[in-house]
């Protein structure tokens, strides 16, 4: 496990510089555009092209890897990124800062598919559970880092949007050195919407409104936390919070998961979900201890609804379909991170900061009323016939889902193999 981290080291600090450069602008951005008095309502729909930008690149990105190769399209994509973080306090302008929005979306995507590729490259049967869970946890705890960057100094200034640069573009230099030969990537097949949809629905609902929590959320959840009057510095400890939580609470569900019937465990963490959102809409930020544990309630239970769905449906899936089918879920995901952020702003703009939480919980009490009318309508797949329960991340490629260790299709590269070859022998 030591020598696999080791032979990856590379790509782990790629991944800690773009994500927690990435992570602190979006929340920088909620910052500053409510610094500068812009309405909710637009910022949304301003945050919300970063979301596009996102599921364009996961759709188009492998073009452009194709014809140009890995270590020129991850060149091309982070310097894309950080010139777009240069630019936003060029010109305080909505329609310029929409634009680089999408463009820093589809930028990361290029990124993301790049760097899992070359995860993906390196795995085996034998060490792709572990793989997976290392990228996860790295992911998230780079993005709880990134959240804390915000007290380098003021939105309103140059300075933190440099930084947010400097990292974006110290993530080229591991990657670009490392010596590791370029993957293939293949475009994942998908299941169509309606297809998967028929199959279960209670999945695809569930990946969708997880992508409507967690994609307003990140969008406005500065914006939450700057309008109720939090200083800067803990904006930062929110944001952060809110992330380590949905992290921490990702395995105990697993292990309920394993134990209960899934659709029922989709129920009532959508019931606890809602239950956490209605009350930071009632009591606000007065007692800031009490705003932290609730929003990490809210938001650690919502990210669970993505692994959840995906459990659901892989239930109910061939292994041969398991990687279309992921793919297609990550796709309602994404459409989900689109929607959330453009209704919860006008909720904003109508009700105040307590609108998003209130419209978090509305579209919960839909996704409970959903399942509940699934199971008492379809049958139950028993709990002995469950797969076992994989968190799995949605702010990913469809890349990364052929490393599930579900997928009893996964075939390891030539490279993977000849590693896996070489360490046995090492080690026996």
């Amino acid at each position: 496990m030591t020598r696999m981290v080791t032979s990856l080291s590379a790509l782990i600090l790629s991944i800690v510089l773009l994500v927690s450069g990435n992570a602190f602008l979006m929340t920088l951005l909620g910052v500053r555009l409510s610094i500068e008095a812009v309405s909710p309502n637009i910022i949304g729909w301003i945050l919300v092209c970063y979301s596009i930008g996102f599921v364009l690149g996961t759709l188009y990105v492998h073009l452009i890897i194709g014809r140009v190769g890995h270590i020129r399209a991850f060149a091309v994509f982070a310097a894309m990124a950080a010139v777009c973080a240069l630019l936003y306090p060029v010109a305080v302008s909505e329609v310029f800062w929409a634009i680089l929005r999408a463009l820093s979306g589809f930028s990361v995507a290029g990124v993301l598919v790049v760097i899992e590729s070359w995860f993906s490259s390196r795995a085996t049967n034998a060490n792709r559970g572990a793989l997976f869970a290392v990228y996860q946890i790295v992911f998230y705890l780079s993005a709880a880092g990134g959240q804390l960057l915000i007290n380098v100094g003021e939105p309103s200034s140059f300075i933190p949007f440099s930084l947010a640069a400097v990292l974006l573009t110290l993530a080229l230099i591991p990657l670009s050195l490392t010596r590791m030969d370029a993957p293939v990537i293949e475009q994942s097949e998908r299941l169509s919407f309606f297809t998967l949809a028929r199959e279960s629905f209670t999945g695809v609902s569930g990946a969708l409104i997880c992508g409507v929590m967690i994609g307003s959320f990140y969008a406005l959840g500065p914006v939450y936390a700057t309008l109720v009057g939090l200083e800067v510095s803990r904006v930062s400890t929110f944001m952060a919070s809110a992330i380590v939580a949905a992290m921490l609470l990702a395995w105990p569900l697993g292990l309920v998961c394993d134990r209960f019937d899934r659709r029922r465990v989709m129920f009532w963490v959508a019931v606890t979900a809602g239950t956490a959102a209605v009350s930071v809409g009632i009591l606000g930020a007065e007692r800031m201890w009490l705003l932290t544990l609730l929003v990490g309630l809210f938001t650690g239970l919502s990210a669970t609804l993505y692994p959840i769905a995906v459990a659901i449906t892989n239930d109910r899936m061939e292994s041969n379909r398991i990687v279309a089918a992921s793919a297609t879920l990550l796709l309602s995901y994404g459409v989900g991170s689109v929607i959330g952020p453009i209704v919860m702003a006008e909720l904003v703009g109508i009700l105040g900061p307590r609108g998003l939480f209130f419209g978090n919980a509305g579209f919960l009490v839909v996704l409970a009323v959903i399942t509940s009318y699934r199971i008492s309508h379809t049958d139950d797949v028993p709990v002995a016939e469950q797969e076992h329960f994989i968190p799995a991340m949605p702010e990913t490629s469809p890349v990364l889902t052929e490393m599930d260790p579900r997928n009893e299709e996964f075939h390891q590269s030539a490279e993977a193999t000849e590693f896996h070859e070489e360490d046995m022998r090492k080690t026996g």
